[in-house]
């Protein structure tokens, strides 16, 4: 009996087989002549579109894409907007189509194949298809939109949020000389400062792209600019050096998510006619945030009248509220930003269907209340929908304490980040990525190893200048004399000075060697620059100075008194001309991408960003040789404000062309690696420019034009996208 029934069995299985596989080669035929039937309608509707494009009513009936009119179709009792034939009115979102519907609610020739019975790759396939269809459709529904109020609003929210980053760029270089003075920070432990603000915007770049394309391009803008916000602005009260370090890393690491979240995130709302124009005019308000940077700097910095302090441990200076100040446009944006909706193309992206039309609603009205018609109606009332491939990802949600699923919560977003990353180098994204690589890193080598080449180049000739002027005293012996007048670039050498005083006096860049003070009495000193090397003081009295040990070095101080000195590093920039200088130089180096900023805005569409960014870049490396002539402050002042000129459209055409060159669901994280490249790339290139200064001018200058023209070669080679649609 139980060799019968197991036969029995085995022959009912065996059948059951049999009938699943026939049926399973039947529907894939079926669903072959579908897709074909479906490929050419669509083909043939968007024919239709191109040749009535001027055509207010280009849509077929119910204002469906590619879709042709069915009475039956989206009836519903619970749906709004039918009347009594149970028609449906023009604008009423249908939703998402059934399965029942076929594509795109086409009737069905045939029940379509089960997702589960059909392989990753079949499944990939299809949703590839949805997407290439998603992305025409996208671009259609966006030009119905129209361009206006609500793009000028959000390009100026956006903007606000770029501005942040060029003010944190150039704040570590204005800060970075007061701040290390003020904490009296020694020439080891400078430089740190700008090393960690690009070491944060790098590791930023990277995790805020990523998490923008899982959390959406408005939440992770938002998250960034709130940390930067918040920790620029702790940064300016605090007073140990560290913890100031710390302040601004996490201030970069904030700012790092600003590029690559803003420029997808206003790609994603623009029609491909205007895209090239208008993120390149919004790649303005970068040089906008340096202009601010510079004029805030300029006016602030020096004026040390607004300090004040609490004790001698408590120092608020002029600089600190330069940080302050430098704040305000990230605390905007973050502000403004509460009030935009998020990008509807990647809502699309993710599967929030309802969520993107209601979005696109809103731009579509915003628009057409702005120009004066009100009454024009939205005629979208179903969008495609990509074929969603689950991923199963196993998270210890129920077990474990509160911290392990936090932990493994973290673990899963950032392994989710890391595969995104990892797809930017696979097919067909991978040649792109390489070839932008290689561009991004050597624009951004060439253009900040310049960058701090000259400025510290013009210092270097300040310095030797200043250091041409300075005044030897020797062997001079002065006794019961009165100093009340400021001592500036002067060197003392074997002198004496006996029962001498210094009162209400000011040292400036003085140094007094193998000299002796005996019966002195320096009162109310301030001093900048200034050492005693190898001095004798002998029954000498300090009050109220700043007179600290570490100024004097190898001496001897034989029965002293120091009363009420001042801790701290004291700074003045009374009559310091360099200080204005130097901001004066970057106000007008950047001030000097105007030009540059607006012929690439107006020509970005007409010649090609191709064109654009491989001449710009050519040309920025031949401008280099210039360099040979600048032997003056004026000359090389010039030359960078030729150089920041020509680089500026390379820019912005790189910025245009990665955005494009992705597709929606890696877009910020192929740009936010790429901006971490060029953060990486810029300190690499401050370090071996930086090292170069008053060495040699020929290595800077072949190096840095090496690498321009062969980045734009390389640019040259990418993929025209003027006349694409964002994929």
């Amino acid at each position: 009996m139980e060799e019968t029934y197991k036969d029995r069995t085995s022959l009912v299985k065996g059948a059951k087989d049999i009938a699943k596989e026939v049926k399973r080669q039947a529907v894939r035929k079926v669903n072959k002549a579908v897709d074909k039937a479906q490929d050419g309608y669509t083909q043939r509707s968007y024919s239709r579109f191109q040749d009535e494009e001027d055509d207010d009513d280009y849509y077929v009936q119910g204002g469906n894409y590619g879709v042709e009119a069915n009475d039956d179709e989206g009836s519903s009792e619970a749906t709004e907007g039918h009347d009594e034939d149970d028609e449906i009115y023009e604008g009423e979102y249908q939703g998402i189509p059934s399965m029942g519907q076929g594509k795109d609610g086409m009737v069905a020739l045939g029940q379509p194949m089960r997702d589960e019975y059909k392989d990753r790759h079949e499944l990939e396939t299809e949703r590839k298809a949805d997407e290439e269809e998603l992305a025409q459709q996208y671009e259609l529904i966006i030009q119905e939109c129209g361009h206006g109020r609500f793009q000028w609003a959000l390009f100026f929210v956006l903007g606000m949020a770029l501005m942040a980053d060029g003010v944190e760029v150039f704040v570590v270089g204005f800060v970075l000389p007061s701040a290390e003075t003020d904490m009296c920070i020694p020439n080891s432990g400078s430089g740190w400062l700008g090393d960690i603000v690009y070491l944060g915007m790098m590791v930023g770049a990277f995790f805020w792209g990523g998490l923008a394309d899982k959390v959406g391009r408005r939440q992770s803008l938002l998250i960034c600019m709130s940390v930067n916000g918040f920790f620029a602005f702790l940064s300016s009260f605090v007073q140990g050096y560290g913890f100031f370090l710390f302040c601004r890393l996490f201030s970069g690491f904030g700012i790092g998510g600003a590029v690559p979240t803003v420029f997808s995130y206003f790609s994603e709302v623009l029609a491909r006619e205007k895209r090239g124009e208008h993120l390149s005019w919004l790649c303005m308000f970068w040089m906008i945030g340096g202009i601010y940077a510079s004029a805030m700097a300029w006016a602030i910095i020096p004026h040390y009248g607004w300090s004040f302090s609490m004790g001698s441990a408590y120092q608020f200076h002029s600089w600190r509220v330069f940080v302050i100040v430098c704040a305000l446009p990230c605390v905007s944006s973050v502000v403004a930003l509460t009030f935009m909706p998020e990008s509807p193309r990647f809502l699309l992206e993710v599967g929030k269907h309802d969520e993107a039309w209601m979005i696109l609603k809103q731009i579509h009205d915003t628009n057409m209340r702005a120009r004066g018609q009100p009454e024009k109606v939205f005629t979208v009332n179903r969008i495609k929908t990509p074929k969603h491939i689950d991923e199963l990802i196993e998270i210890e949600s129920d077990t474990g304490t509160w911290y392990r699923r936090c932990f493994v919560r973290i673990r899963t977003e950032l392994y989710s980040i890391w595969l995104t990353f990892m797809r930017c180098f696979s097919y067909p994204v991978k040649d792109n990525t390489i070839k932008l690589t290689t561009v991004w890193f050597t624009l951004s080598f060439g253009y900040y190893g310049l960058s701090v080449w000259f400025p510290d180049v013009i210092k270097h000739l300040q310095s030797d200048e200043y250091a041409s002027r300075v005044k030897h005293f020797r062997n001079e012996e002065v006794s019961h004399f009165v100093f009340n007048f400021t001592l500036e670039n002067q060197i003392h050498s074997n002198g004496e000075y006996i029962n001498d005083r210094f009162i209400m006096m000011k040292f400036k860049s003085v140094t007094f060697e193998d000299s002796l003070f005996k019966n002195c009495v320096f009162e109310d000193i301030t001093s900048l620059n200034t050492y005693f090397r190898n001095c004798t003081f002998v029954n000498t009295a300090f009050y109220n100075t700043d007179l600290e040990q570490y100024k004097f070095v190898d001496s001897e101080l034989i029965n002293c008194t120091f009363f009420h000195t001042r801790t701290g590093c004291q700074i003045s920039f009374d009559d310091d001309y360099s200080a204005y200088w130097i901001y004066f130089v970057n106000f007008l180096g950047t001030l000097a991408v105007l030009p540059g900023n607006i012929v690439s805005a107006l020509l970005m569409d007409r010649i090609g960003r191709l064109t654009m960014l491989g001449g710009s870049m050519v040309l920025s490396g031949i401008s280099c040789f210039f360099l040979w002539f600048g032997t003056s402050e004026s000359m090389m002042i010039g030359m960078l404000c030729l150089y920041n000129g020509l680089t500026i459209s390379a820019w912005n055409s790189l910025d245009v062309v990665t955005v494009e060159l992705y597709p929606t669901d890696r877009r910020a994280t192929g740009f936010g690696f790429l901006n971490a490249l060029c953060k990486a790339a810029a300190v690499l290139g401050n370090l071996i420019f930086g090292s170069l200064v008053g060495i040699t001018k020929a290595i800077p200058i072949l190096l840095a034009s090496t690498v321009l023209v062969c980045g734009g070669l390389v640019g040259l080679r990418l993929p025209d996208t003027r006349t694409q649609v964002l994929m």
